[in-house]
């Protein structure tokens, strides 16, 4: 036998021993699944994807840091649903979710997603941090694992109230919603604050989520001399609004609350969109101490920029995630005590919740569209 034969079995066996140690040496790796549901198809889908690239950006960074939980390296990893916007596919995707043993669900986009789901996963004992969902009724159920990060409808409709009433001094106003438990309870609560205001509600009609067609609403508004038209409802729907208030030939005032200002409703609202009024949720990206940067990242993985709850959706995966490691554990049975506790501070602002999980000291802001931009015409905060 060659000396080279000789030495075989001992090469083979050296190179077992080195492959085992190699093995046994290896950091173990804990799967933190980190749920997501919103649209990501139908006339929404812009809205649904902007949030998960606010989640996806969040998770990215995260897994960089090879953050420790129960001293074992953590990979969160996505699992992303489409609910297309509608509550049944909603409580069907929830409980996908609630299948695969998420740790934490981020969503849903809307408040007639969000209020059914949150009913399976409070069931499931999963903490719901919505970046989007802003009906009062989310938070009103008396879950302890509901959570959101911008402020409610019942604070938003106080600031819009004010602002139609105070400072637009409109004397005749139309009220629109889009008849979903977001753009219903929205305006609801506008028209309550308008009303206590002082201010005098002449038209009071609903469309649907669906429509493109509001030429008999509009009609019954320039019959009503309406100086004053808000519209609770999603930029889709918002922007052929515009174009037919002036296509009609009404002189009144075009306040939305949905998910302005962002410039997909200036391109398909076109020369309507100037003098338009938005308000919005947070605070401007301008005002973000760290807003420019994460837009900045945004458009470098995605090839676009904020459109409109990205950085909400962000804080919302990061505020789990520190959640997580404050109690170095992703069961969410040790992990929910310090979601309640939480001080963080976010891109959006500082991240803290009242008992009911609201965000605590919320701030709104106030846009107008002119001369070819969104001009930011005031901050408003809660105390």
């Amino acid at each position: 036998m060659s000396p080279s034969l000789k030495k075989l079995p001992c090469l083979l066996v050296t190179f077992c021993f080195t492959s085992l140690g190699s093995l046994a040496y290896a950091a173990p790796i804990n799967v933190v699944k980190i749920g997501f549901a919103a649209p990501l198809t139908g006339p929404s889908a812009p809205n649904g994807e902007d949030v998960m690239h606010g989640v996806m950006l969040a998770i990215e960074e995260a897994n960089a840091q090879k953050i420790k939980l129960d001293g074992k390296v953590t990979e969160f990893k996505l699992i992303a649903e489409d609910d297309a916007a509608d509550p049944k596919t909603a409580t069907t995707v929830a409980q996908r979710l609630i299948d695969a043993k998420v740790s934490v669900v981020i969503g849903h986009y809307n408040s007639g997603t969000s209020i059914p789901a949150s009913r399976l996963y409070a069931g499931a004992g999963i903490p719901q941090i919505s970046p989007s969902a802003t009906n009062p009724t989310l938070t009103n159920q008396g879950f302890k694992s509901v959570f959101r990060v911008l402020n409610s409808d019942a604070t938003l409709g106080r600031y819009a109230g004010s602002f139609i009433v105070k400072d637009l001094k409109a004397k005749k106003i139309a009220v629109i919603d889009d008849r979903t438990a977001y753009g219903q309870g929205l305006a609801d609560a506008v028209a309550q604050f308008i009303g206590k205001s002082k201010g005098n509600i002449a038209v009071r009609e609903f469309t649907n989520d669906k429509a493109t067609d509001f030429s008999a609403l509009l009609t019954r508004c320039k019959a009503a001399k309406v100086d004053l038209i808000f519209f609770a409802g999603l930029d889709y729907q918002a922007a052929p609004m515009a174009k037919q208030i002036r296509n009609l030939g009404l002189k009144a005032a075009f306040l939305n609350i949905g998910d302005l200002p962002n410039e997909n409703f200036v391109k398909l609202s076109g020369h309507a969109a100037e003098g338009v009024y938005a308000l919005n949720y947070g605070l401007p990206l301008s005002y973000m101490p760290k807003g420019a940067t994460f837009d900045k990242k945004l458009k470098a993985k995605f090839g676009h920029g904020v459109l409109q709850f990205s950085p909400f959706a962000y804080d919302a995966t990061w505020t789990a995630i520190t959640a997580m490691k404050q109690a170095n554990s992703s069961n969410p049975k040790q992990y929910l005590p310090a979601l309640h506790a939480i001080q963080f501070e976010g891109i959006t602002g500082k991240i803290s919740f009242d008992a009911k999980g609201d965000l605590n000291h919320a701030a709104a802001s106030v846009f107008q569209f002119k001369h070819g931009v969104w001009n930011t015409l005031a901050i408003k905060r809660s105390e």
